[in-house]
């Protein structure tokens, strides 16, 4: 296991997920107001299970005392970003850029030379400013994903 990553404070690391994060990884998401009015259909009723965290390459931000602060899941054949959380309050400190730099370590070391990330529409201007490339869209599915989303591509060696 590689060293964890901490933000400039120096007081939130990344762990390797374990299966009773369950339960506060899906609050995470079900929480979001980033799918809050017409994205809600998309995390109603989402859980994110022991069984998917032992499954996948899932990490979780952390203070010190504990806290989730935010979490992805890197889905490593085919290289995808699968899910990934910033919990509300915790927004604006540099969560989401560090666990993205957990995520390229991470893809680097499995041998990965990009990463696809499918974001949810308000969240392109993020994965653009950690140097993903848009590359397309992918069509709405509905009823659960009733708009399109673009698709982006983070090159392991060239993003942040």
């Amino acid at each position: 296991m590689r060293p964890s990553r901490t933000d400039r404070r120096g007081e939130v690391h990344v762990r390797r997920a374990v299966a009773r994060d369950a339960k506060r990884l899906t609050r995470l998401v079900t929480r979001s107001r980033a799918y809050e009015g017409p994205y809600a259909p998309m995390v109603e009723g989402y859980k994110v299970g022991p069984d998917y965290i032992e499954t996948h390459v899932v990490h979780v931000a952390e203070d010190d005392d504990g806290r989730v602060l935010g979490f992805y899941a890197l889905i490593l054949s085919p290289p995808e970003l699968d899910l990934m959380f910033v919990a509300d309050d915790a927004q604006g400190r540099g969560i989401g850029r560090l666990l993205v730099g957990h995520l390229l370590d991470e893809a680097r070391h499995a041998g990965l030379a990009a990463v696809r990330v499918v974001a949810h529409p308000p969240a392109e201007g993020f994965y653009r400013s950690v140097g993903a490339e848009r590359t397309g869209t992918v069509a709405a599915r509905p009823p659960a994903v009733m708009w399109d989303r673009p698709e982006l591509t983070l090159t392991v060696d060239d993003a942040l």
